[in-house]
């Protein structure tokens, strides 16, 4: 399928209702649509900034973090909620170097701990637990990292996961694709499991909000 699921009039006005960011996260978001890089963009952030506010976020940990748009968000919540650290993890090393000068920037270089590598695999080998859990990593991967997640998550912690409506290939009945099929199975183990209370809000192409019981 993969068409936009907000009309642009929508996702404009709910873009608006952020307040204005600094100039070098428009810059980020003006690179973004220039080049059509999927950051979460100015209205899914500031949701994951004010889940970060409203637990109290001191240690957070990104599953995939692009050149830090999404960083900067969580950097801004840690930062407000009295310091912490928010770990930013990408495979490429080029995205990590803009990251760490679009964060430098914003003034967040002694809250952000930068990682080079696979995702997963850095959040196993890295010591919890962790208040916040981003996850926008490969789709075909979601389902398998949720066990991690579960480890390294404290309780009362939320996890939050981008591209939860996966451009709608999820409602395309013959899309039986690693990428869609890891987006359905993830949102299925978060709902069916008792450990979790997840809601899906429906801002660009889905974010899931789960709390760790």
């Amino acid at each position: 399928m993969t068409q936009p699921l907000i009309p642009d009039y929508l996702m404009g006005y709910l873009d608006g209702l952020v307040p204005p960011r600094p100039p070098e996260m428009q810059a980020m978001e003006a690179y973004a649509e220039k080049i059509k890089f999927p950051i979460i963009g100015p209205a899914s952030g500031y949701l994951c900034y004010q889940v970060a506010r409203m637990i109290g976020a001191r240690r957070i940990f990104e599953l995939g973090s692009g050149y830090g748009y999404s960083t900067a968000w969580f950097a801004k919540a840690v930062s407000e909620n009295g310091g912490g650290e928010v770990f930013h993890v990408v495979w490429d090393e080029s995205l990590s170097q803009q990251a760490r000068q679009h964060l430098a920037v914003l003034g967040y270089d002694g809250i952000i701990k930068y990682h080079v590598g696979e995702a997963v695999q850095t959040l196993r080998n890295t010591a919890g637990p962790f208040d916040l859990i981003f996850n926008d990593i490969n789709k075909e991967g979601y389902a398998d990292s949720l066990p991690v997640i579960a480890e390294k998550l404290r309780p009362g912690g939320v996890l939050v996961v981008d591209n939860m409506l996966w451009h709608g290939n999820i409602f395309d009945e013959k899309d039986k694709s690693p990428a869609t099929t890891g987006v359905r199975k993830l949102t299925e183990m978060l709902i069916h499991s008792p450990d979790w209370i997840m809601a899906l809000v429906p801002v660009r192409d889905g974010v899931a909000v789960a709390y760790k019981r």
